[in-house]
C-alpha cells in the first residue's frame, strides 16, 4: 500500500509524464492530449510557412490572391500573401502576425521569417519524439539565437550611409524577389535618394516614413516612375466656369481647415420664402458672405489655396469658385485629414481653422505651382520650396493596377532597408551564405556543450539550412548538391561570403556579385523566429472561452 502511494506522488511530481536516464527533466514523455494539441499546433504553423516557401528568392514564385469581390491581388511578399490569406487556426494566426512584426521592424525578409519559423517547429517536433521536454528545447533555442545574433554581427560589413552605391547595392538584392525585379535599377536610386533626404544624422534610428509621399497613377511603365524636388497633389486643380488657372509664379500657399460656402444650421431647418425680395435678399447675402471671404484670403497675398475634405457642406460652391477664379488665385480642393501634417511640414505653413486666423506668416512659398498631365489623369506639382522640410514625393506609375500596387509595395520594401541601414550601419551577404555560416558555427559550437543542449543547438543550426536549401530549390538547382557544396567551403576558413547564385547556378562569394543586405534584417528574422516557435512550443492546451 506504501508503495502504491509512493509511486502515485511521484507520478504527480512529474505532472503526469515521467523522466528517465541523464539529467533530471532532460527526458519527457508527455500525455496524449497534450501531445497531440501541440503537435496540432506546429504543423498548421509549418503547412502555412511550407505555402510560402515557394516565394522566397529571386527565381521565386508568385502568388495570386482572389478575394470574395474578386479583387486580385499579385505579389510574392510574405507579409501581403499571409495577411491576405485567411488563417482561422490560432497556431496559423501566430505566423501571420510574425510576418507584420518583421515588416514593421525591418520591412524585408517577410518570407524567410516564416519559412525560418516553420523549419524550427519541424525540428522541435523531432525533438519532442526524442522525449525532450519542451521547456529544454525552448530555452537551448533562446540560448543558440542569442549566439546566432551575436556571431551575425562578427562578419558585418560596415557601411558609410553616405555611400550611394553600397546603399543602392543592398536595395537592389531587396527588389530582386519581387515582381518588378527588372526595374531594380530604376526604383532602388530613388528608394536610396528618398531615405538620404529624410535622413538626421543627429537621430539616426528615427527614419520616418510617413515622410515619403507615394503618389500612384496608372499609365506609363514603372521607368516613368520620378522623385521629385516638392510635394505632388494626387488631385487636379478645381475650376468653376471658366478655364481656371493651372500654373501660379511665386506661389504663396494657404492651407485652410473653413469651408468658402454659405453656412449651414447645426440642426435640419426648412426655411419657407414666400416672395421674391426675400429670395434675393438670402442670394445677396450669400455672395457678400463668400466674397468677405475671399478679401480676407486675398488680402495676405495667397494665390494657391488648398481646402481641407468637408462631410458637412461643400468645401467650395460654384459662386466661391468663380470669385476665386476673379481673385486669379489657384485651388486644390478635397485635402484629406490625414495629409495635413505632411504637407505642412513640407511647406512650412501652418494649417488656419478661422478666416481671422489667415496671416501672410501662416503661408508657404515656394517658386512655381503647376498643373501636369500624370497618366490618365493630372496632378499639381509645387517646386522650388522655401525652407522645404525634410520630406519627399514620389510619382509611381504602372500600365495597370496590380502593377502599380505590386511597384509601391516593392518601393515600400526599399526603404525600409535603407532605413534599417541608417539605423544599423552593418551590410552582410545575401544567397544564403549568413545562414550557412551560422549553421556550421553553431554546429562546431554545439560539440562543446553537453546534455540536450547540445542536440538542440544542433537541431537550431541544421533547421538555418532551410534558407539556402529553399533558394536553391527555387532557382531549379539540385538543393542538396548546392547545400553541401556551401557546407565544405564554408567549413574552410575565409569563405564567409560564399552562397548561392541563382543567375550562374553556382556558389560564388557574394560580396563580388554585390548581393547585400542590411544586418537587421537578418538579426531580426532570428529573433522573431525563435520567439514565435518558442511560443507555440509552449503551449500545451486550447481552452475555449466564452
Amino acid at each position: 500500500m506504501a508503495a502504491a502511494v509512493s509511486t502515485k506522488s511521484s507520478s504527480a511530481g512529474n505532472g503526469g509524464g515521467r523522466q528517465s536516464g541523464g539529467k533530471v527533466g532532460e527526458r519527457y514523455a508527455d500525455d496524449k492530449l497534450k501531445h497531440d494539441i501541440r503537435i496540432s499546433n506546429m504543423t498548421a504553423a509549418k503547412k502555412l510557412a511550407d505555402a510560402i516557401r515557394t516565394s522566397l528568392g529571386p527565381r521565386g514564385m508568385d502568388k495570386m490572391m482572389v478575394s470574395e469581390k474578386n479583387d486580385v491581388t499579385i505579389t510574392n511578399d510574405g507579409a501581403t500573401i499571409l495577411s491576405k490569406m485567411k488563417a482561422t487556426h490560432p497556431a496559423a494566426k501566430m505566423l501571420v502576425e510574425l510576418s507584420k512584426s518583421q515588416d514593421i521592424v525591418a520591412g524585408d525578409g517577410t518570407t524567410s521569417v516564416a519559412v525560418l519559423c516553420g523549419a524550427l517547429l519541424n525540428k522541435c517536433i523531432a525533438l519532442l519524439a526524442r522525449g525532450v521536454h519542451p521547456t529544454i528545447i525552448s530555452d537551448s533555442l533562446a540560448l543558440a539565437c542569442d549566439e546566432a545574433c551575436r556571431l551575425t554581427e562578427t562578419f558585418g560589413i560596415p557601411v558609410n550611409i553616405n555611400d550611394r552605391e553600397q546603399l543602392i547595392n543592398a536595395a537592389t538584392t531587396s527588389l530582386g524577389s519581387k515582381v518588378v525585379a527588372q526595374y531594380s535599377d530604376v526604383l532602388a536610386p530613388i528608394a536610396v535618394d528618398c531615405v538620404r533626404k529624410i535622413f538626421d544624422e543627429s537621430r539616426p534610428d528615427l527614419v520616418d516614413l510617413r515622410d515619403v509621399r507615394c503618389v500612384r497613377k496608372q499609365g506609363g511603365t514603372i521607368d516613368d516612375t520620378e522623385l521629385t524636388e516638392g510635394i505632388v497633389f494626387d488631385q487636379k486643380t478645381a475650376k468653376g466656369a471658366g478655364a481656371g488657372i493651372h500654373t501660379v509664379e511665386d506661389a504663396k500657399i494657404a492651407l485652410i481647415q473653413f469651408c468658402i460656402s454659405p453656412p449651414k444650421t447645426d440642426m435640419e431647418n426648412n426655411v419657407i420664402v414666400s416672395d421674391y425680395t426675400q429670395m434675393d435678399r438670402i442670394l445677396k447675402e450669400e455672395r457678400n458672405y463668400v466674397i468677405g471671404l475671399i478679401k480676407k484670403i486675398k488680402a495676405t497675398g495667397c494665390n494657391v489655396l488648398l481646402i481641407q475634405k468637408s462631410i458637412l457642406r461643400d468645401a467650395v460652391t460654384e459662386l466661391g469658385m468663380h470669385y476665386l477664379q476673379k481673385a486669379k488665385i489657384m485651388v486644390i480642393k478635397d485635402v484629406e485629414r490625414d495629409e495635413i501634417e505632411f504637407i505642412a511640414k513640407t511647406l512650412k505653413l501652418q494649417p488656419v481653422a478661422h478666416p481671422e486666423q489667415l496671416t501672410p506668416e501662416k503661408l508657404g512659398k515656394a517658386k512655381l505651382a503647376k498643373e501636369v498631365v500624370c497618366g490618365k489623369s493630372k496632378v499639381v506639382k509645387v517646386t522650388g520650396i522655401e525652407n522645404m522640410g525634410k520630406t519627399v514625393s514620389v510619382i509611381v506609375r504602372g500600365s495597370n493596377q496590380l502593377v502599380l500596387d505590386e511597384a509601391d509595395r516593392s518601393l515600400h520594401d526599399a526603404l525600409c532597408v535603407i532605413r534599417c541601414l541608417a539605423h544599423k550601419q552593418f551590410l552582410i551577404t545575401g544567397g544564403g551564405s549568413a545562414e550557412i555560416e551560422l549553421s556550421v558555427r553553431l554546429g562546431q559550437w554545439a560539440r562543446t556543450l553537453s546534455g540536450m543542449e547540445s542536440v538542440c543547438v544542433k537541431a537550431f543550426a541544421e533547421a538555418l539550412e532551410v534558407i539556402p536549401y529553399t533558394l536553391a530549390e527555387n532557382a531549379g538547382l539540385n538543393p542538396i548538391e548546392i547545400v553541401t557544396e556551401l557546407r565544405n567551403k564554408h567549413a574552410m576558413l575565409d569563405n564567409v561570403h560564399e552562397g548561392i547564385n541563382v543567375k550562374k547556378g553556382t556558389v560564388s562569394d557574394m560580396r563580388k556579385e554585390n548581393v547585400l543586405q542590411p544586418l537587421l534584417v537578418t538579426t531580426s528574422a532570428l529573433s522573431l523566429a525563435t520567439e514565435c516557435a518558442r511560443m507555440i512550443l509552449k503551449i500545451d492546451d486550447i481552452c475555449p472561452v466564452r
